[in-house]
């Protein structure tokens, strides 16, 4: 099969290849019926000879001088006449060759010309292949937009948690003697928010860390994508966003489960 990059060239070269063989073998066959018709002239013409050399033999009968002199030119015309019939005979069967050879070239042509029908399908397929993976990418990046969005939003949560654990802890010691009987209690409270605040930050860690470079290889590959590659690089480029994407699924699975153990782990306290 032939490369398809090279599909739209080669049926530009071929088309007029093939009139100019059909032309040939055209020209070849108008020769071929030229050379037959002047065999049956000739033949014609032989059977005449062959009529004209029985009453020369008549009149030889009577004249032996003239009888010898005129078969020899008949023998001379004879041997002529056989080269000549041996010649267009082998003209004849070289132009036989000839068209056989034309008719296994335009087959070899009609084969190519389905070949590169087939190769130009399979292209289309390949481009419409690039496209839907081209359009799952681009909802991979809206997706991991909203992941960034949710992780700023659990970021200024988390500040307001700060926020409201500085202003308990301030409170706490103004009513340090007031409320020595509800230290207890506000040291678990405590202890949950710095508790709460640790898995918050581990949840960002992993965000931040794990998240950025999968996303980082996923947009250098789409910007490979963006220029003119070869459907080889192409191939090996997808391949490489397939595995940033596993790998992002991956952590998504492990946040997932993270995120529902500390859940859990709230829920009891």
């Amino acid at each position: 099969m032939k490369n398809p990059n090279s599909s739209t060239n080669t049926i530009t070269i071929t088309t007029p290849e093939l009139a100019f063989q059909n032309h040939e073998r055209q020209k070849k066959s108008l020769e071929l019926a030229i050379a037959s018709e002047q065999i049956q002239q000739q033949k014609r013409e032989k059977k005449k000879r062959e009529g004209e050399l029985l009453i020369a033999n008549a009149e030889l009968f009577f004249q032996n001088e003239e009888r010898e002199k005129r078969a020899a030119e008949l023998a001379i015309a004879n041997e002529k006449l056989i080269l000549e019939n041996i010649y267009k005979e082998k003209r004849a069967e070289e132009l036989v060759i000839a068209n056989a050879e034309l008719e296994f070239q335009n087959t070899e042509k009609e084969k190519r010309a389905n070949e590169l029908v087939i190769a130009n399908k399979e292209l289309a397929y390949q481009n419409q292949e690039k496209e839907n993976r081209a359009a799952e990418l681009i909802i991979a990046n809206k997706e991991l937009a909203f992941q960034n969005k949710e992780k700023e939003n659990r970021a200024k949560e988390l500040a307001i948690a700060n926020t409201e654990l500085a202003f308990q802890n301030r409170e706490k010691e103004k009513r340090a003697v007031e409320l020595e009987s509800s230290n207890k209690e506000l040291e678990k409270v405590e202890t949950y928010l710095r508790n709460h605040i640790k898995d918050l930050e581990k949840v960002t860690f992993m965000t931040s860390h794990k998240v950025r470079q999968p996303v980082t290889n996923i947009l250098g590959l789409v910007a490979l994508l963006e220029k003119k590659q070869p459907y080889s690089e192409i191939i090996k480029i997808m391949d490489h966003v397939k595995d940033s994407a596993l790998k992002l699924d991956i952590f998504t699975q492990e946040l997932t489960l993270f995120v529902s153990k500390l859940e859990r782990k709230w829920r009891k306290n």
